[in-house]
């Protein structure tokens, strides 16, 4: 895989999940975070295109930074049910919340990755479908006192206690869940 990317790979997230996802494709990479990016977006944008929106805008953030060989991968990832979007969550109560909704019930996680490079940019978007089991408070308030899902979208991570316990099924990519389409990225990258 190494020889058949021809640019130095930037990470542009400071997320350990996708850090780790990356590594799993055996290629070299460098994290490159810029600090407190804005990452608002317009209120009447559709809930299904904010991830590309946000990536795009992250990328753009770079775009004068990178030298002609380097290549970025932003990503933005979003959990969506009933077209209600439900991001970080800002404390424990909101968390709460947003695991009680989410309870019994299916809804979408969106995953957009956008490659950038001087002259180039590829994006593109994955969603996957997650079913969650009935939750109960307690169980709820376990897992947010002892994960403190803060900086998770949705307020979960599948890859924790709560996926192994809560989540029924998934239809698509499970990286997808844990923040980046890692399969399709691969794709992407090779055919950059």
């Amino acid at each position: 895989m190494k020889r058949s990317i021809n640019y130095k790979i930037i990470l542009a997230s400071n997320s350990p999940r996708r850090r780790e996802l990356l590594k799993g494709l055996d290629i070299d990479f460098e994290v490159r975070v810029i600090p407190d990016i804005d990452e608002t977006h317009p209120s009447d944008i559709p809930s299904d295109e904010i991830p590309v929106w946000l990536s795009r805008k992250k990328a753009d953030a770079y775009l004068s930074t990178i030298s002609r060989d380097e290549l970025v991968i932003t990503a933005d990832t979003v959990v969506v049910l009933d077209n209600d979007v439900l991001e970080k969550p800002a404390d424990r109560e909101e968390a709460i919340q947003m695991l009680k909704r989410l309870s019994g019930r299916k809804h979408r996680v969106i995953t957009a990755v956008t490659l950038t490079t001087a002259d180039r940019r590829k994006e593109f978007s994955v969603t996957s479908t997650v079913d969650f089991a009935e939750l109960t408070t307690e169980e709820i308030e376990y897992y947010v006192d002892k994960y403190k899902p803060f900086d998770k979208a949705g307020a979960y991570g599948i890859q924790e206690w709560i996926g192994y316990t809560g989540v029924r099924g998934i239809e698509g990519s499970f990286y997808n869940v844990m923040g980046l389409p890692i399969q399709r990225l691969y794709r992407e990258l090779k055919n950059f």
